[in-house]
């Protein structure tokens, strides 16, 4: 009975973020723990950032303890080719929401391109677009309504419900954003500093033709830093003694979308290609809802510039109204292509597949060619 009556108050809860007239916050965005494994997921500007192509593939399954979970899942794939114009890089974004029954599902497929613009050997800009499609879709025939229920049966009843003219909406979508790294000496201290704004001109998504429903802005803010100390072994199989440094790297997200303000901060740490993490996730308006994002990874080399990144995060709800709900899992999965390209500009340093590198510049660096620690 208790699942009776929680499925149409998540049901009444998605249609009313898309009803014309109420005063609900609206649509959001899922927002991944793990956005270092999604990062053109949250900037554009990250397209082409390292050299080579890497390909990314994220899912997550949020709630599992509610009787409607929701899953989402993301993949992007992008070159760093410093022969390509504009000296940045190309890539492609898909990601979708599926909520576990009918509701209201979300696919984004875009293309992105981001720009390098080299300040000095230590500090370079570099900027990005999104331009893609955003698809909204329900099944109303999946719904549940208030008239269709039964006090003892459940649902047994016939709707009176009318659904609306369509259950789709296809609309434009575009984002634009920059990043600011930067670089000591020696190499030993890397850092970003970020901004984006997702959704720029607030599709149309209203399912009713006399109906509208802005989509709203997303405003992202980010700042990491890399700090490499010691030396170790390596885990590739072809790569018996090369150096691995111990890399801790902070970092804090913030996200503005509607009226729901989320922060992340946290920590990861990786030696021996091993990776661990915690990151605190709170939100900042309205009700308070605090979770501790924890994570471990791994990632094996098969070839000095080829290798595949796996990373597992539980997000367990530790404040607020979601305790209970089982929190959310996220598994991804990064294959990483050093050398690849497509005007032979792909070997110039980006070297993400081993980490950072504190050894300086080497042969082949250009401005601000470091490895990051995605």
């Amino acid at each position: 009975m208790k699942k009776v009556f929680i499925y149409p108050c998540l049901v009444i809860l998605g249609i009313l973020g898309f009803s014309p007239n109420t005063q609900s916050q609206g649509p959001e965005d899922v927002n991944y723990s793990q956005f270092f494994s999604s990062p053109l997921y949250f900037n554009p500007a990250y397209t082409g950032i390292n050299t080579g192509l890497r390909a990314r593939f994220l899912f997550r399954d949020q709630w599992p303890a509610l009787p409607i979970d929701f899953k989402s899942y993301y993949f992007s794939a992008d070159i760093g080719d410093r022969n390509l114009p504009g000296a940045g890089g190309i890539g492609i974004m898909i990601n979708s929401d599926s909520p576990g029954t009918a509701l209201i599902n979300t696919l984004q497929a875009a293309l992105t391109i981001g720009v390098r613009v080299p300040i000095s050997n230590f500090m370079v800009a570099q900027v990005g677009i999104k331009a893609g499609i955003m698809q909204r879709k329900i099944n109303w025939d999946d719904l549940v309504f208030a008239d269709q229920l039964d006090p003892r049966y459940g649902a047994v009843y016939q709707t009176s419900f009318i659904p609306p003219d369509a259950n789709s909406r296809v609309v434009p979508d575009f984002a634009a954003g920059g990043i600011l790294q930067f670089s000591n000496e020696p190499g030993n201290i890397y850092g970003n500093l970020g901004f984006a704004v997702d959704h720029i001109f607030q599709p149309d998504v209203s399912y009713l033709s006399t109906g509208d429903s802005k989509y709203p802005r997303k405003w992202v803010a980010h700042a990491d830093a890399i700090f490499a100390a010691g030396y170790g072994g390596s885990s590739s199989m072809y790569g018996g003694g090369n150096r691995d440094a111990l890399l801790i790297n902070p970092g804090i997200v913030y996200i503005s979308q509607a009226k729901l303000n989320t922060l992340e901060v946290g920590l990861n740490l990786s030696k021996f290609n091993v990776y661990l993490g915690a990151w605190y996730k709170t939100t900042l308006t309205g009700e308070t809802n605090n979770s501790m994002a924890l994570l471990a990874g791994y990632n094996y080399m098969f070839m000095e510039d080829m290798g595949i990144k796996f990373i597992y995060s539980y997000d367990l709800q530790i404040a607020g109204i979601m305790q209970g709900t089982g929190g959310a899992h996220e598994i991804s999965l990064v294959l990483t292509f050093d050398s690849f390209s497509f005007f032979g500009g792909g070997n110039g340093g980006g070297g993400g597949g081993r980490g950072f590198v504190p050894t300086g510049r080497s042969r082949g660096y250009g401005p601000l060619e470091c490895p990051t620690f995605y």
